[in-house]
C-alpha cells in the first residue's frame, strides 16, 4: 500500500512526460540498443540542456522520477532510461544479464535522440547514474567506449555510488563520483583509485565522499530506505547541481 501511494503521488507530480522507445538494431557503433525512456520536458521551446538518467540494478523505481523532477526544477530536460524492461528483466541485482557496457550504449542512444529534438541544445547534454547506473556512467566516459560506439561524449557525467573499475584508460567527459564512506556495496577505495588515475586526464574526475553515508543515501521516494541521510543528501544535491550548471549552463 505504501509503495502504491508513493507511485500515485509521483504520477500526479510528473507534469509533461513522454514515453520514447529507443530499441533498434544497429544503434551507436552498430550495436543493438534495447531500451526505452521517459522524457520530462520543460515549458517553452528551449533549447534547454538535458540530462540522461540511468537507474540502478532494480530498474525504474520512484527514486528516478523524483530525480527527473529535481532536474526539471534545476532547468534541465530529464530523460529516464529503462534498460531492463525492454530486455525482459525486472532486476539484474544478482545476475550479469545486462552489463554496464551494454547500458552505456543505451545512454549514447538516448543522448543521440535528445540531440535530434528542437527543444534540446545538442552541445549541452549530461548523464547521471546510480549504483549499476553509476557504473554505467563510468563506462560511458571512457574514450575507448565512446570511440567504439562512434558516440559524442557527454559534456558532464555524475556517478552516484558506482562500482569503480581497476583499469583506467583516458576519460572523455568531466566526471563526478558521489559516494559514502560506509557504503557496503560500492568501494570507496576503488573509486579513489579511479580518480587518482585520471588526474592527468584532459577531463577532470572529481570525487565527493560523505562520512557515514551508505548506498542509496540520497534516495528519496524509496519506502523503508534506512540508508537515507538527509544532511548528506541535501549537500549531494547542491554539489551535483553546481557540477552540472558549471558545464551545461
Amino acid at each position: 500500500m505504501r509503495m502504491s501511494f508513493i507511485w500515485v503521488v509521483l504520477l500526479a507530480l510528473t507534469g509533461c512526460t513522454q514515453s520514447v522507445p529507443l530499441s533498434s538494431a544497429g544503434g551507436p557503433g552498430g550495436f543493438d540498443v534495447k531500451a526505452s525512456g521517459e522524457l520530462y520536458k520543460l515549458d517553452g521551446p528551449g533549447p534547454y540542456p538535458a540530462i540522461v538518467v540511468l537507474h540502478g540494478c532494480a530498474g525504474i523505481t520512484p527514486q528516478y522520477h523524483v530525480w527527473a523532477q529535481r532536474l526539471n526544477r534545476w532547468g534541465y530536460v530529464a530523460f529516464v532510461i529503462d534498460s531492463l524492461g525492454p530486455r525482459g528483466y525486472q532486476t539484474v541485482c544478482d545476475t550479469l544479464n545486462v552489463s554496464p557496457l551494454e547500458r552505456a550504449r543505451d545512454a549514447f542512444a538516448a543522448a543521440a535522440w535528445l540531440r535530434s529534438q528542437p527543444f534540446v541544445d545538442p552541445a549541452r547534454i549530461g548523464v547521471i547514474g546510480f549504483s549499476h547506473g553509476g557504473s554505467t556512467v563510468l563506462k560511458a566516459v571512457l574514450k575507448p567506449v565512446v570511440r567504439a560506439a562512434d558516440a559524442t561524449p557527454f559534456q558532464a557525467a555524475v556517478a552516484y555510488y558506482p562500482g569503480c573499475a581497476r583499469d583506467f584508460p583516458a576519460i572523455a567527459s568531466d566526471t563526478l563520483i558521489v559516494i559514502g564512506d560506509a557504503d557496503t556495496q560500492a568501494s570507496v577505495l576503488s573509486c579513489r583509485a579511479f580518480v587518482d588515475s585520471a588526474k592527468d586526464s584532459a577531463h577532470p574526475v572529481e570525487i565527493k565522499v560523505y562520512p557515514g553515508a551508505n548506498h542509496l543515501f540520497e534516495a528519496i521516494g524509496l519506502p523503508r530506505n534506512t540508508a537515507y541521510d538527509p544532511a548528506a543528501a541535501d549537500d549531494a544535491f547542491a554539489v551535483t547541481r553546481t557540477f552540472f550548471d558549471k558545464r551545461l549552463k
